[in-house]
């Protein structure tokens, strides 16, 4: 059952968990020191400040940031700004671990080491005793599955997170983690953050079915591929941000003609519906069962009014089989 906040907004509990969050996130990986970290095109705390207040205004209460995203400063504006706008019970903070924060031995992964290290110093930046959800940000090949998922229960029976979830890999991988957990009485994942969009649907060969089967609620990162399906195929790819994300530059390369026409029919069915792109393609991304909630990203202020109005978007089974018809199978990317 979904409840609709003032904003318009519904209220959705994260797959089969107690956990109520907005149907949309707001990604705060924009939002950082651009002298740290790789984000040279990260935006600081006064450019965020509206971006954050528009959003909780329109409903949504749900923040994903990572401990990674420009060095810790993209924690730090987000608890910074959650204070300004709310008390610390209706929001819903979102953080992630894994990559590496400093030098040296245990400066990253998903050793129990680094967990415990870094739960406290992004509960620190964030200025709260607790996270909603701590998620893993990608799969440690170097540490045994038990480990990483005895830590993480450890962090939820300390209370520094109340639910835990995972990010993007591989199914079997994610299987694997949940199956450790299962088999010692220890705290599952509640939540998978993957890469979803119309030019990234690899996920729906095992990963959502896997999610689907177990309760575990999807919250799909860049589920407008950077902005590719959001502005017609000739001037994708350009700005501040395409020209300096290095990872951004990875994604979206396979069967460009594939991508291309998908595109053009995204356009297409925006101009009869006389709507911008941006919500067609998330229309598409929200309606899906497994999905719970979509991470949108905000450095312009329609971009949230875009993202809210997706939601009250109905595609018709037509419409749906027309952005689909045109994907061709490639190998997953992003992880």
């Amino acid at each position: 059952m979904t409840e609709i906040n003032s904003g318009g907004v519904e209220t959705v509990r994260l797959g089969t968990s107690g956990l109520e969050i907005s149907s949309i996130i707001l990604g705060m990986m924009s939002y950082g020191d651009p002298q740290k970290g790789s984000h040279a095109w990260s935006v600081g705390i006064d450019d965020a400040r509206p971006f954050v207040r528009r959003a909780f205004e329109a409903g949504i209460t749900t923040f994903d940031t990572a401990n990674v995203y420009s060095l810790g400063s993209s924690e730090e504006i987000t608890g910074t700004l959650l204070k300004e706008i709310a008390p610390r019970e209706e929001v819903q903070i979102f953080t992630k671990v894994f990559n590496r924060m400093r030098p040296g031995k245990n400066g990253a992964g998903l050793s129990r080491a680094s967990i415990m290290h870094e739960i406290d110093a992004s509960l620190q930046r964030l200025g709260t005793d607790y996270v909603d959800l701590y998620q893993i940000h990608r799969f440690d090949h170097a540490t045994p599955v038990e480990e990483t998922m005895e830590a993480l229960h450890d962090v939820v029976k300390a209370g520094k997170a109340r639910y835990i979830g995972a990010s993007s890999m591989w199914a079997w991988e994610f299987a694997s983690l949940q199956h450790a957990a299962e088999r010692h009485g220890w705290t599952k994942f509640v939540s998978m953050q993957d890469q979803y969009n119309l030019l990234e649907r690899e996920e729906e060969r095992e990963m959502h079915p896997f999610c689907s089967a177990t309760g575990v609620g999807v919250i799909p990162w860049s589920p407008l591929a950077r902005g590719r399906v959001t502005r017609p195929w000739e001037s994708s790819g350009s700005g501040t941000r395409a020209n300096t994300d290095e990872f951004g530059k990875t994604l979206y390369r396979q069967d460009e003609a594939s991508n291309r026409q998908i595109v053009d029919t995204v356009a297409a069915i925006a101009d009869e519906r006389g709507v911008p792109m941006a919500q067609v393609a998330l229309a598409w991304v929200a309606a899906k069962p497994v999905v719970s909630a979509p991470i949108i990203g905000a450095t312009k202020e329609h971009h949230i009014d875009d993202a809210v109005a997706a939601l009250t978007l109905s595609l018709t089974d037509d419409e749906v089989r027309r952005l689909e018809e045109h994907y061709t199978p490639r190998y997953p990317s992003g992880f």
